[in-house]
């Protein structure tokens, strides 16, 4: 197929002024409107939207997101289908050198990489280059690096039957753009974010297990040293994120690194200690989550009654946490933490919690797999594509024929939430479905009302509706505590995934997701200690027992008649693990039998859980 006569116009007139492209004065923006936009749409985008498809499901997003920080924003073009991603494009001006200059190419890298897509292009006109972006960024990478296709404009003309083949909205549409991802993925070399990011997060936890037992001796059990690394990583990735969607200002964790004035610092020859103890990382660290505690609602950052009365009391030498934060910035993070999927951070986590931090006797601390996960060859978490069907054949049909007011009394509930997949799936199927619900019946009434907010990418769900929409829907359980904290922040980090009308609210901007998503044994109640000697029991059992009165902890819900939607995927374990709970199971279960899977009593309860309707 021959080039349109678009493109050879394009080239044609780039050629003739191609000295004053080339001066620096000829800016991006002009590139992107006078060459860029024209040749997307030569290969049948719809670059400004003239279908009028709803925000959700444009074609096209347009430079997304200005993000605080080292210059950096968002990849200048996103390319979707049906609302999912599947290449950036970032533009630069003509002055730049694409083909060699370094800095391009890692940024454009490291937006794909970071967003999980596998291609990705760079392009001035002049040059268009196309990289395979499941290879790991390195800032010391050459411009070469994981670069799969290179041209320059005068070879458009010849070339556009191959450019076309792959890049094309038809070509996407019909495969041929995934097929030819596929064949050019390397063994060598490629981490995908989500392996990656999992094995950054792993040494996070055995830098900072060891040092917190060292610097903490017989002041923390098993039980509460995992709970401090859990939240002093949550919490950090939190802020992380929140900085790089411009809700916390951008490099704040990084300064923890550089001490304030001290008004009696000591002089190079003298000794600390002749002045008391300078601050320490961390203690500038806990000043951070005290200002979070204030500004968020959030369990993440509670301190005091009711709250986390460990973590501030803690002591963590410098060098992990310089560590750990070093790695989190520019040149040395090859993440852009704004572009990190909120489903990839959840699968990210839910391998992350099949290990467990063990004391040994002499205090030292363990990181070492789960026994039921050893048992089981592993973790195993549910592919988004099971998590869309799922959801839309349950939330998806309950909606239908709904108002947003109506919609408000829905109650869905995962039983085994894990780290919080389905429940994000419920959520962010519910943000669209209230989202073009709004824009179809009259945006500017609703944003009027609060209900909706103009941005960048067009009309959002104001803060306080997302919040609205997660607090009146959703419901999780799970048994592991560390796994509902991990749900508790997929889904925070979920609310403020569009910056812009975040940094001039007053109000605390999170939920507090306390009666939503609880900790507990969704399958034994607490009738099972009936009989027991509680002070018996010691604390391990109770906690490994962790019974939990559905009608107690969700009394409200059951008042109405129960949930109207179960979600998730039970536990698949065989019984022979749960050999001491089969009396009670026998009692309260009519699908007991000797080889029952656990997943059978899940089946179960969650007929249980359901209304009538």
């Amino acid at each position: 197929m021959p080039a349109p006569q678009a493109i050879i116009k394009l080239v044609e007139r780039f050629e003739q002024n191609k000295a004053d492209y080339r001066a620096g004065k000829y800016n991006e923006t002009q590139v992107r409107r006078e060459f860029l936009d024209p040749f997307f749409k030569a290969l049948g985008w719809d670059v400004d939207n003239e279908q009028g498809y709803a925000e959700a499901y444009k074609d096209v997003v347009h430079e997304a997101t200005v993000k605080v920080g080292d210059a950096t924003k968002a990849p200048d073009y996103a390319f979707r289908i049906g609302g999912t991603r599947k290449f950036f494009v970032e533009a630069k001006k003509p002055s730049v050198n694409i083909k060699d200059e370094i800095a391009p190419a890692f940024q454009t890298r490291r937006y794909a990489w970071s967003a999980k897509l596998p291609l990705s292009i760079l392009t001035d006109f002049e040059e268009f280059a196309v990289y395979d972006c499941r290879v790991k960024p390195h800032k010391n990478d050459k411009a070469a690096t994981a670069r799969v296709m290179y041209f320059t404009y005068d070879q458009y003309l010849e070339k556009w039957d191959e450019i076309a083949a792959i890049f094309s909205r038809e070509a996407v549409l019909k495969g041929s753009f995934d097929q030819f991802a596929t064949s050019k993925k390397k063994k060598r070399g490629t981490a995908e974010v989500d392996d990656a990011f999992l094995e950054e997060i792993e040494r996070w936890r055995e830098l900072l297990a060891r040092n917190i037992a060292l610097r903490n001796k017989n002041a923390l059990s098993p039980r509460a040293l995992n709970e401090a690394v859990q939240l002093t990583i949550d919490r950090i990735i939190f802020l992380r994120i929140a900085e790089g969607r411009g809700v916390e200002i951008y490099g704040q964790l990084r300064d923890l690194m550089q001490p304030s004035p001290h008004p009696a610092s000591p002089k190079h020859d003298e000794k600390i200690s002749d002045f008391g103890e300078e601050q320490t990382i961390y203690d500038r660290l806990k000043e951070l989550y005290k200002k979070a505690d204030a500004r968020y609602n959030s369990g993440l950052f509670h301190f005091g009654l009711a709250g986390d009365d460990l973590t501030l009391s803690l002591k963590i030498d410098d060098k992990p946490l310089k560590d750990i934060l070093t790695h989190l910035y520019y040149p040395e993070s090859p993440y852009v933490f704004s572009e990190i999927p909120a489903d990839i951070l959840g699968q990210v986590y839910e391998r992350f919690l099949g290990k467990v931090i063990r004391l040994t006797p002499s205090g030292q601390a363990k990181v070492e797999e789960k026994p039921e996960v050893r048992k089981a060859g592993g973790v195993y978490y549910t592919p988004t594509y099971i998590v869309d069907y799922i959801v839309e054949n349950t939330v998806g049909a309950l909606l239908e024929g709904k108002t947003p007011k109506s919609a408000e009394k829905l109650k869905i509930i995962d039983p085994a939430c894990g780290s919080g997949t389905f429940l994000l799936g419920a959520f962010e199927h519910l943000i669209q479905w209230h989202l073009n619900w709004y824009v179809q019946d009259d945006p500017s009434k609703w944003a009027k009302k609060g209900v909706l907010v103009e941005g960048r990418e067009g009309w959002d769900l104001t803060l306080a509706e997302k919040k609205k929409i997660l607090t009146n829907n959703l419901y999780g359980v799970d048994i592991d505590a560390q796994a509902v904290e991990v749900t508790k922040l997929s889904l925070l980090l979920k609310v403020i995934e569009t910056p812009g009308q975040l940094g001039m609210l007053a109000e605390r901007i999170l939920p507090d997701l306390s009666a939503n998503v609880k900790c507990g044994n969704s399958l034994i109640g607490s009738d099972y200690y009936d009989g027991k000697q509680m002070p018996l029991l010691g604390d391990e059992e109770f906690w490994r027992v962790n019974a939990f009165d559905w009608e107690r902890q969700f009394a409200e819900i059951f008042a109405a008649g129960g949930f109207d939607a179960v979600i998730g995927n039970p536990p698949y374990i065989r019984m022979e693990e749960f050999k001491e709970f089969k009396t009670y199971l026998k009692d309260h279960y009519k699908t007991h039998d000797e080889r029952s899977d656990l997943y059978a009593y899940f089946i179960e309860k969650e007929h249980n859980l359901l209304n009538k309707k």
